[in-house]
């Protein structure tokens, strides 16, 4: 899937005369031959970086499961007796870092669950906070660290996610992590029609099983063949979900997802914190900062906000967030309490309430089910992507993907060496490329909706379309060359 259809000889690819006279024969055989270069080229340059991906990714999917061990000491508690009050804990969690600004607290979701108290930490990079762990049971903190976005991930699983994502080289490493996401959609898909052709032409003609179980009748290179395959059509739609996730958090491809997210109304909507009665003039009702012609308002009484806490957390348990939930305490007159549920595993829904804390009256509600469509499934896909949508089992099948992946492109470069020419071509010489004339053997039909296809996918990937016209000048200088060689 990852690398190339190698074992392929020349002689099967179709000539012009044998697909003249039927333009479909002409238009699959001119699409084989397309998939099968692209897939060879795209495998053996892009391959190293799908390979890195995937290592990084196996080791990032069961993440969660090593920092519940890991940190055990800050996440887990004795159960003892019946939990203090809500603002007795954010208290206990004040004492200990006075010097910083808390904004929010995450109840203890279980009965063996310590209570996160957040606070703004200057010193600290974009979206990281300083948590305060504490004992629920005896409103006595337990330990503190820095977490990191919204699942709240603990240094070392903020390590893991940053290898993963960059290699933790800044923006560089980024364009790497864009580039094995992107590139593994085509390599993937040209990948599939190679085998399909494959598997139909010398296999049971009218069944597609056959797709998904290698031919162990094959030896040697042939055997490696099979297994490439067979393993590869198994761990596709997963390596294609979690590439087209992975690419929300990309630099290039990432925001031209979340225009296009915001152009069709498929972002994230926001709870209002905004008490009714209560906005300033020019204010914006849905974030808490003030337009640059008014005055700053006046301090919030922090100690009194923190009283509210216990009033504020029952009433959003009635309204129905009885799962993990994260309550942001407001830092400017008339607003509101957040309450949103956390992205923790076995969590389907992101349910929202806004609270006065003065009152205790729900002034606003978000539930789940009013998002937009893609927006849930945005979610959904983020949440699988970070195997925290159904817990270990979750974590578990992206572990078994990530293993399949390597194995896919360990075999592919395995094919690609054997291949390569054994006598007169010295000691190190490389596998041999498919043959070139794809492009002329194939129908108007089928190379302007690719061409198209191409331009499409160049634009909105720019790593993609970029990389592609290298590949394509690349390609197409040493066939000059080649040809240049063979009439001198």
């Amino acid at each position: 899937m990852s690398t190339t259809e190698i074992t392929t000889s020349d002689a099967e690819l179709p000539t012009v005369s044998d697909t003249s006279a039927d333009p479909r024969r002409s238009a699959s055989n001119g699409l084989y031959a397309l998939a099968l270069r692209l897939h060879f080229y795209a495998g053996v340059f892009v391959g190293p970086f799908i390979l890195i991906a995937a290592v990084t990714g196996a080791l990032y999917a069961i993440s969660p499961t090593l920092e519940s061990f890991v940190s055990r000491d800050l996440l887990s508690v004795t159960q003892n007796g019946t939990p203090k009050p809500l603002s007795q804990q954010v208290d206990a969690a004040i004492a200990a870092r006075p010097d910083l600004q808390v904004v929010a607290v995450a109840p203890a979701p279980g009965a063996e669950d310590t209570t996160r108290v957040l606070f703004n930490d200057p010193a600290l990079g974009e979206s990281e906070r300083r948590a305060v762990f504490v004992d629920p049971y005896t409103a006595r903190p337990v330990g503190d660290s820095v977490v990191y976005g919204s699942s709240g991930a603990l240094p070392m699983r903020t390590w893991i996610d940053k290898l993963h994502r960059d290699l933790h080289l800044g923006e560089p490493g980024r364009i790497y992590s864009e580039l094995a996401a992107s590139w593994l959609w085509i390599v993937g898909l040209a990948g599939l029609v190679i085998w399909v052709r494959r598997v139909r032409r010398r296999r049971a003609r009218n069944s597609w099983g056959w797709l998904f179980a290698a031919d162990r009748s094959q030896r040697t290179r042939g055997r490696t063949l099979n297994w490439h395959g067979a393993v590869g059509m198994w761990v596709l739609p997963l390596a294609l979900l979690l590439s087209v996730t992975g690419m929300t958090w990309s630099t290039y491809a990432g925001a031209n997802i979340t225009e296009l997210r915001q152009q069709l109304s498929w972002t994230t909507p926001t709870v209002s914190t905004t008490v009714p009665g209560n906005a300033a003039p020019g204010h914006d009702s849905g974030s808490d900062h003030h337009s640059g012609t008014h005055a700053a308002p006046a301090p919030v009484d922090s100690t009194n906000r923190i009283a509210q806490l216990d009033q504020v957390y029952a009433t959003a348990r009635a309204e129905g967030i009885t799962r993990a939930a994260e309550i942001t305490i407001p830092a400017a007159p008339g607003k509101a309490f957040a309450v949103k549920e956390r992205r923790i595993p076995g969590t389907y829904t992101v349910d929202a309430v806004a609270i006065d804390g003065a009152t205790g009256a729900v002034t606003d509600r978000l539930a789940y089910a009013d998002w937009p469509l893609m927006a849930k499934l945005t979610n959904w896909g983020i949440q699988f992507h970070m195997g925290l949508m159904f817990g270990l089992l979750n974590q578990l099948l992206l572990l078994a993907a990530m293993i399949g992946l390597i194995t896919v492109i360990v075999r592919g470069y395995l094919l690609w060496w054997r291949r390569r020419p054994t006598r007169d071509a010295g000691r190190f010489a490389m596998g041999r490329a498919p043959r070139r004339g794809a492009w002329r053997q194939s129908t108007p039909w089928l190379v302007v909706p690719l061409f198209g296809a191409a331009l499409v996918v160049g634009w909105f990937v720019p790593l993609v379309g970029l990389s592609l016209l290298a590949f394509l000048a690349v390609d197409l200088l040493i066939g000059l060359l080649r040809r240049v060689r063979a009439t001198s």
